[in-house]
């Protein structure tokens, strides 16, 4: 059970900044963070929408809790932010598969140059650590929204090997229940409304967490990440299928899914860690630590050294623990759905 008063110590006398603050896992890690905001010096918001700043102000109506209009793709406006911060979960991203497709480039400059704009203005005012969100996606990646988070994960670790004070580290995770733009408010909107579910495909796998629990991975790394490492927890996963028929047995509905096929850009399971990741992992029990291939500019490493390779498999949503009917229910449970 996460219990955010294990971090009290580690924020105390602190000024934290979240990036895409107010996305859906801002706005979780804000209410999940309110206990030990007491220690804190502030807590700083930063994205562009008002609105959504408006509305969070309204229900943490807290003088710590600070709110910033910016864009990460604005240098002048993360830097303005950034002064006096002493850590900074950076969520900011452009994360919907279709909107990247059309807009690749939209992806690149808030994804990646978004990104460079965060960490430089991290290390002029010498941020002690930050923390990158990264996807599922972003392993062996498809389609432009995971090339560029993939992008992202490879400039973070790119700038951790010049940061002699700025620790640099990155979260990979798979898909959140319930999260904005997620596939099982959809579902459950069709349901409510009396229409057939639209799955892609039944055998498809995704990993599964909450948000609560994406929260718990971003604080594990930000106590045991070391510069340039990549922290994964190890989700379980539930087929599409799976996941239709147990919303549909929680709120007794019985027309049959309407299956229309695999989308551009999806895959028909998602990997958390690639072979080449596993081969030099750590495993730190719940959690995989994947430390920086390269510690310095060395080109010998791709031109005249190699590696001796062993049997590894990825971990991915396909052989990952599946999730049983009665853990589906209990999961969504945890997060208000079902009669």
């Amino acid at each position: 059970m996460f219990n955010i008063n294990e971090y009290r110590k580690n924020f105390e006398n602190s000024t934290l900044l979240i990036t895409g603050g107010t996305g859906s896992f801002g706005s979780t890690l804000l209410d999940l963070m309110i206990p030990i905001l007491d220690v804190m010096k502030e807590i700083r918001i930063f994205s562009r929408d008002e609105k959504k700043q408006y509305d969070m102000r309204s229900v943490f109506q807290d003088e710590k809790i600070k709110f910033f209009i910016g864009d990460v793709r604005d240098a002048a406006s993360i830097q303005s932010a950034m002064v006096g911060v002493d850590y900074v979960f950076h969520a900011a991203a452009l994360k919907q598969v279709p909107s990247c497709e059309f807009f690749p480039l939209e992806a690149v400059k808030t994804n990646v140059l978004g990104t460079s704009n965060v960490i430089q203005a991290a290390k002029l005012n010498r941020v002690k650590k930050v923390v990158c969100l990264s996807t599922d996606k972003a392993a062996y990646p498809i389609n432009a929204m995971g090339i560029s988070k993939a992008m992202m994960e490879k400039l973070a670790i790119a700038e951790s090997r010049n940061s002699d004070f700025t620790e640099i580290c990155i979260t990979r995770y798979g898909n959140v229940l319930a999260s904005r733009g997620s596939v099982i408010p959809l579902f459950v909107n069709q349901i409510e409304n009396n229409k057939r579910i639209t799955i892609t495909d039944p055998n498809m796998t995704r990993f599964v967490m909450t948000l609560t629990e994406a929260v718990e991975l971003v604080m594990f790394a930000f106590v045991n990440g070391r510069n340039g490492d990549l922290l994964i927890k190890k989700a379980p996963a539930t087929s599409i299928g799976l996941l239709s028929n147990v919303l549909k047995r929680m709120y007794n509905y019985h027309l049959k899914d309407d299956v229309i096929g695999i989308r551009e850009g999806e895959k028909l399971y998602e990997t958390l860690a690639t072979v080449e990741e596993i081969r030099r992992s750590e495993d730190l029990g719940d959690f995989f630590r994947v430390p920086s291939t390269v510690d310095s500019l060395n080109y010998s490493q791709y031109f005249s050294q190699g590696i001796e390779r062993d049997r590894v498999i990825e971990f991915n949503s396909a052989t990952t623990n599946q999730m049983t009917n009665q853990e589906l229910i209990d999961k969504l449970k945890s997060i208000g759905y079902g009669k």
